[in-house]
């Protein structure tokens, strides 16, 4: 398996991503684009800068893996809440079956649900996806990671970008998310520290097998909090 290209997340290397997806928005079928990366890495920052530099109204949507988390009713009552964020703790099977649908039903509106933190669950039906949509970006954690069902999502897309940051910042901002729904500095920390990070050794094998990396450093990130 050959090394993916690396891409710096600068001027240069944001003009290159965005005529990546000019170029896939010009395919003569919808596509899909996935980015993936580490709890942190800054996979929503930069998934929510394409869909705002891509100046095509109702042609590009956003379709986070993140609204296929379980309910948090059903975590606590499985023993895994300590875990949530893992892949066990999501619908893999049902964010799979919705990308297949996002390729294939391009003729009907198709409604996908969205992970809200202010709330710690999902809701349903929350994005609508219209028929003349010819760019879906979907971003999460585990789209490369290498066991069933996620090992389907890979074929599903067109490219993969995978997004890297420097381990100590992104730890930080990991912090400062969990701090912006919980108070206590040290449980912060132990999420950040812990689950979130074993949860990143599973998914960083993946860059691998991406289409690129995007390297993105501390000088260029956005303030914390985002994914």
């Amino acid at each position: 398996m050959s090394t993916p290209p690396y891409l710096r997340w600068d001027e240069s290397g944001q003009q290159q991503l965005l005529a990546r997806a000019e170029a896939l928005l010009q395919r003569r079928r919808r596509c899909l684009l996935g980015i993936a990366g580490a709890p942190g890495a800054g996979k929503s920052t930069i998934s929510e800068w394409l869909l705002e530099h891509l100046d095509h109204p109702r042609q590009v949507a956003l379709v986070p893996m993140d609204g296929y988390h379980l309910a948090q009713s059903l975590l606590v009552d499985r023993g895994l809440e300590h875990r949530k964020g893992a892949p066990e703790t999501f619908d893999g099977a049902g964010y799979v079956a919705l990308l297949r649908r996002l390729r294939s039903e391009i003729s009907r509106e198709i409604f996908a649900p969205v992970f809200r933190r202010e709330v710690n669950d999902a809701i349903a039906g929350a994005i609508a996806v219209p028929p003349e949509t010819r760019l879906i970006i979907t971003e999460g954690n585990y789209l490369l990671l290498d066991e069933a069902p996620w090992n389907e999502v890979a074929s599903l897309l067109d490219e993969t970008w995978f997004v890297e940051l420097e381990q100590g910042e992104r730890l930080r901002r990991l912090t400062a998310r969990h701090l912006r729904f919980d108070n206590d500095a040290a449980i912060a920390e132990w999420r950040a520290t812990g689950n979130d990070e074993r949860n990143a050794r599973l998914v960083t094998p993946g860059s691998q097998r991406s289409t690129l990396v995007i390297e993105h450093t501390p000088a260029t990130v956005s303030a914390p909090g985002r994914e």
